[in-house]
């Protein structure tokens, strides 16, 4: 992205799915993916950079992919939240084996193992240098890590929210099926609209949209690709008003 069309980014919301913990076609954590992804937190924190991550838990349970296991949709929400504290502690215990302070805080009631999310500890403890690791969602079943990494960046008023995915960014067409997509590195979210692309989900979108927050879309698979982009690279697509 070109640097001088957005603002510096000093608060970063990191939203990471479960699948790049993982590797490809498998269901345990990648202690390798890990290890990345804690060591580009590191470097951002030592560069001043705030950094508030939401996790999630789809490489250990997806809730609406339960219903063939005879689960309820809102039970299996609930147990994905569950997975997504399995993660973010994984994560955590990596940062802080590399000397980078954490707060694991959740949407629900783990006390033994996280604090609650609460909005100005969650910002204080930013301020102080330490990454925020956001886990058990919204607490609500029939959300998507999506929105709870849109209403956690709007409320922790974060300069952007940068989605980890397993592509590249956003394309006109499906780059797997069609070998003449077309990579878009940066768009508006009327765009997105417009043309309906698959950026994320329509109510994390929405609340992107509304409260001004830019989204950038970027491979989780490159290992500098987080750094680069807070620097001012061009990394993956950045969308914004």
């Amino acid at each position: 992205m070109d640097s001088s069309s957005s603002k510096p980014i000093h608060r970063l919301l990191l939203k990471v799915s479960g699948e790049g913990f993982s590797k490809e076609g498998e269901t345990a954590l990648d202690t390798d993916r890990v290890s990345a992804l804690a060591e580009q937190l590191r470097i951002l924190t030592s560069e001043g950079v705030q950094v508030a991550t939401v996790i999630g838990g789809g490489n250990i349970l997806r809730g609406a992919q339960s219903a063939h296991l005879g689960i309820t949709r809102s039970t299996g929400d609930y147990m994905g939240m569950l997975a997504t504290v399995i993660n973010g502690l994984a994560l955590s215990d990596s940062l802080e084996s590399n000397g980078v302070p954490t707060r694991v805080m959740s949407a629900i009631d783990v006390h033994k193992v996280c604090e609650p999310f609460i909005r100005r500890r969650a910002i204080r403890h930013m301020e102080k240098g330490r990454v925020v690791v956001l886990v058990g969602g919204l607490g609500s079943p029939y959300f998507t890590t999506d929105t709870t990494a849109a209403q956690r960046g709007a409320e922790l008023e974060c300069d952007a929210l940068f989605k980890a995915t397993m592509v590249d960014g956003v394309y006109d067409k499906d780059p797997n099926q069609h070998d003449d997509a077309v990579f878009l590195p940066k768009l508006s979210f009327d765009e997105v609209l417009d043309k309906q692309y698959r950026v994320m989900d329509m109510t994390a979108f929405a609340l992107c949209r509304e409260n001004d927050l830019p989204i950038v879309v970027f491979n989780m698979g490159d290992s500098s690709a987080v750094v680069r982009a807070v620097r001012g690279d061009k990394v993956g697509t950045r969308i914004q008003n």
